[in-house]
């Protein structure tokens, strides 16, 4: 049974087997969780990345979707990069939610990772409301069937950390 623990604070301070990015589908950095990994990682995470977007992902990771680079200068052996879906109030987008999380800790089991930070992804600049975001994260990390032992969802705020909290039993 994998141990779902919250934590206030930078997913990048975070010394885990792999930490979860919410990339954008060039994979090649952005702003909020995506930008703090690629500066505080280095330019290694960013190097692997041009390496996949050379080869199988040159038009992009497809939303749902999730790869792993090294961690560059993390305290992480991986970071595993997932798309989330931009929020559509006319489109449910659930589904693409919930891959991302599932995809990333079928990544996770098979670089034998036990120990996994996620973001809250979508939640930001893509418009997920965090309520709901939070409740199909914490749903699908307890319905997945997987090795890792610990997943902590690093939450940058107290509003997302109340929001995930809300979830747990």
């Amino acid at each position: 049974m994998t141990r779902i623990t919250l934590v206030q604070g930078d997913i990048t301070r975070q010394s885990v087997d792999a930490i979860v990015n919410a990339a954008n589908s060039s994979l090649l950095g952005g702003g909020g969780v995506d930008g703090a990994i690629h500066r505080r990682g280095g330019p290694a995470i960013l190097e692997e990345c041009r390496k996949l977007r050379a080869g199988h992902y040159g038009k992009g990771l497809p939303t749902g979707q999730a790869v792993a680079t090294t961690a560059g200068d993390l305290d992480a052996r991986w970071v595993i990069h997932t798309v989330g879906p931009v929020h559509s109030t006319g489109e449910d987008r659930s589904e693409l939610l919930a891959s991302c999380y599932r995809e990333s800790l079928r990544r996770a089991d098979e670089l034998g990772a036990r120990t996994v930070a996620f973001p809250a992804v979508s939640t930001g600049i893509y418009g997920w409301p965090l309520d709901d975001g939070a409740r199909i994260a914490v749903a699908t990390v307890q319905e997945a069937d997987t090795a890792v032992e610990e997943v902590r969802f690093v939450l940058f705020d107290e509003r997302a950390y109340d929001a995930f909290a809300r979830q747990l039993p």
